[in-house]
């Protein structure tokens, strides 16, 4: 079988062009769609996406597949909700989130600049696997500092019976799996195709800590994710592997997942240092 090309490429970074209007237009409007659940977020959505076809056709192009990926994310709230049906609608939406605009690239456009490589070509190094250790000590020592002292954790139900306890655990997992696929593989990848990476990087973070924030990341939630958001780009394009990122985030939403449970009951856990 014949070798995928790397998803992430820093040779000859792109430069700065006037694409970089329309672009912000599309992921400020993020802050308005997820972060204050507000509909005047589609007025910058679509008006970026409408300029970026007159300012720069070719990066137009991706800014609507981030786009519709966006607006199929807002049609339904992402507040944290253990209900059965909820559930259901919320992994319905999130799937053709990603789906869509994946579908769009390589069947529509016939490109494939939207690719889901769970390796990267290399094993990873001694520093990549010690990030691994070093994610589980400093999620273990902010999480729950953050999550209770802010009181963020109420932003999740508690959790009393063993399916609520379960349904707790897949849709945290979910979520962080889901989080690499549209934010990394498709947003900061479609990106990166046009700006340099510290460009392309703050464009992807401003809609993933918004989305990040309506899920439930409030209160100075962001002091964490913004850096988070950050730090997951920058990994995949030193890795190019999605495994590698997917392996760091389930890391940290394994210590979110039992900080929840410490922090509604007490009791339960008593592994944490707050």
């Amino acid at each position: 079988m014949r070798s995928a090309e790397p998803a992430i490429t820093l040779d000859d970074p792109p430069t700065l062009r006037w694409g970089i209007l329309p672009a912000v237009l599309v992921s400020g409007s993020a802050v308005l769609l997820f972060a204050m659940e507000s509909s005047w977020g589609y007025v910058p959505l679509v008006v970026g996406v409408v300029l970026a076809f007159v300012v720069d056709r070719p990066i137009a192009r991706d800014l609507l597949l981030i786009a519709v990926g966006m607006g199929i994310v807002s049609i339904h709230s992402m507040r944290a909700d253990l209900g059965w049906i909820n559930m259901l609608v919320i992994g319905t939406v999130l799937s053709a989130a990603v789906f869509a605009p994946y579908a769009i690239s390589r069947w529509g456009y016939r490109e494939r600049a939207i690719r889901f490589e769970l390796r990267g070509g290399r094993s990873w190094s001694t520093l990549e696997r010690g990030w691994l250790l070093a994610v589980l000590v400093l999620g273990w020592l902010l999480l729950p500092w953050y999550f209770i002292t802010s009181g963020a954790y109420l932003n999740w139900p508690a959790v009393e019976t063993p399916s609520e306890i379960a349904r707790l655990f897949v849709g945290v997992g979910f979520v962080g799996i889901w989080d690499e696929l549209f934010f990394v593989c498709t947003v900061f990848v479609l990106y990166r195709r046009h700006f340099p990476m510290w460009i392309a990087n703050l464009l992807q973070a401003t809609v993933f800590v918004s989305f990040l924030w309506e899920l439930g990341y409030r209160e100075w939630g962001p002091l964490l994710t913004i850096p988070f958001a950050l730090v997951q780009a920058w990994l995949f394009t030193k890795t190019g592997s999605l495994l590698y990122v997917i392996c760091v985030h389930l890391l940290f939403d394994v210590v979110v997942f039992l900080t929840l449970l410490h922090a509604h009951h007490p009791g339960w856990l008593p592994i944490f240092l707050v």
